[in-house]
């Protein structure tokens, strides 16, 4: 190539626009890797616009996962990318700060002795899940065992529209799921029959603060009681794991008066999601046990690792730590008076939009948001022939917005809910126009002159 052709071709290629580069002007590929790569802004670009695709998270009123973070959040974020949360020999900070989190959320829950729990972060709540069942099944093994008993019929008892991460603790780790159905006039596990699902097998009871299919708190003071009865007459001592994936984030800010949690000597363990009303970005989890001793030594590992020695009790090993990081920075900056003002908004948010769904004669309410910023509706019967959940589902979603509809837990799978979940950066704006928009699609669908056709109607719920 001569002088000329190379001055011509090097000012071809500083000038060519991006979409005309190699990379962008062919289809990439997606199930192989290229023999060459290519320039780092046109990688870059093929990503971006890919998930240009994906929806607008702040209109995702589907998920309970943070899709909001101040600025200060995101510098700290972008600082610790690399932290290795299992690597406490490196990063002792980081392992220190997991502590602090734990420690604040074990006062938070009121444990007796702050100072002598015991608790961990981890990927989410369903990892948290994991690990406190385990420790039930443990913890009945061993007393099982000592008194020279079976221990090959374990049984876990908990609501039947519990988080699907029950359901798979019980199949991995071969534990008798029993569900007490709800039902219209039982809408949570509340207590009631409990004694026709414990026996003497049962490693605990699940108890749910915030529902994911409607939001609503289940009364552990309630479950702590028929438990005491069925112990007075049976001599069963059948502890309680809390799952608080959402509410134990809630209740101490906005319903403090309400007894879930170690108050109640009944509940062994809590667990929530530091991604749902933690306010964090995904993914993180904490669990806590009210003290060390109804965490089984034998379930804690002391590994060795990068040069260090450490006790690890977790599913994942290595694992991000930037997430802890941000809990911590959340505790320092808003304290109890931040986060209760921020969730009062978002229950506030909740309220307002149920209320104006309420006020809609299509829709009856199943819940109004007053326990989580979470409210369920249906369909009033006898409504319509013409239109389902599901219809007004699509509608909104060709909005913009993501409000699924989707049938409840097996005993009311019959009836079908949409549900709105209302998190951080819900503005009452934002609230206002959304049911701006509910009321001028349910009153589109009410114009139609005949049904709808259903070919397959669809689940658009997800845990």
């Amino acid at each position: 190539m001569s002088p000329e052709d190379q001055h011509h071709h090097s000012d071809h290629v500083s000038v060519n626009p991006l979409f005309a580069r190699p990379g962008e002007d062919s289809v990439a590929s997606k199930y192989h890797l290229e023999d060459d790569g290519m320039l780092p802004e046109t990688a870059y670009q093929i990503v971006h616009d890919e998930t240009m695709l994906d929806g607008n998270a702040r209109l995702n009123l589907a998920t309970f996962v943070s899709t909001w973070m101040d600025p200060h959040a995101e510098k700290l974020y972008a600082e610790s990318f690399d932290k290795n949360m299992i690597d406490k020999d490196e990063y002792p900070q980081t392992a220190a700060i997991e502590t602090y989190g734990w420690r604040i959320l074990a006062d938070l829950w009121n444990a007796p002795e702050p100072e002598k729990a015991l608790g961990t972060s981890t990927v989410g709540s369903s990892e948290a899940c994991m690990l406190a069942g385990l420790a039930f099944k443990r913890r009945w093994q061993h007393a099982r065992r000592a008194a020279g008993r079976p221990t090959d019929r374990p049984n876990l008892v908990m609501s039947s529209a519990v988080q699907v991460c029950w359901e798979k603790f019980c199949n991995y780790w071969d534990v008798e799921a029993r569900y007490v159905p709800i039902t219209e006039e039982h809408k949570t596990l509340d207590g009631h029959d409990l004694a026709s699902f414990v026996d003497e097998n049962t490693i605990g009871v699940v108890a749910i603060l915030g529902v994911t299919y409607t939001g609503m708190y289940e009364p552990v003071e309630k479950i702590s009681a028929a438990l005491d009865a069925i112990q007075a007459v049976s001599g069963l001592d059948v502890p309680i794991h809390v799952d608080g994936a959402s509410g134990a984030m809630i209740a101490p800010f906005l319903q403090p008066d309400l007894v879930w949690d170690f108050r109640l000597p009944r509940v062994h363990s809590v667990s929530t999601s530091g991604h749902k009303y933690g306010l964090v970005y995904p993914g993180l989890g904490w669990v806590v046990w009210r003290s060390a001793e109804y965490l089984p030594e034998d379930l804690v590992f002391r590994v060795s690792y990068l040069g260090g020695e450490m006790p690890t009790f977790a599913l994942n090993f290595s694992r991000p730590g930037a997430q802890v990081l941000l809990q911590f920075y959340l505790f320092l900056r808003l304290g109890r008076s931040g986060y209760t003002a921020v969730q009062q908004a978002a229950q506030d948010v909740a309220l307002y939009l149920s209320s104006g769904i309420a006020k809609i004669p299509a829709f009856e309410l199943w819940n109004d948001g007053s326990d989580i910023p979470v409210f369920a509706w249906r369909l009033r019967e006898g409504y319509t022939e013409n239109w389902t959940l599901y219809d007004l589902s699509d509608r909104l979603r060709a909005r913009g917005w993501l409000v699924p509809a989707y049938p409840m837990p097996d005993s009311l799978s019959n009836l079908t809910v949409q549900r709105i979940v209302v998190r951080n950066g819900m503005s009452m704006d934002l609230a206002a126009s959304l049911l701006e928009v509910v009321e001028e699609e349910t009153a589109a669908l009410d114009r139609l002159p005949g049904p709808l056709p259903h070919v397959v109607e669809k689940s658009a719920f997800h845990h």
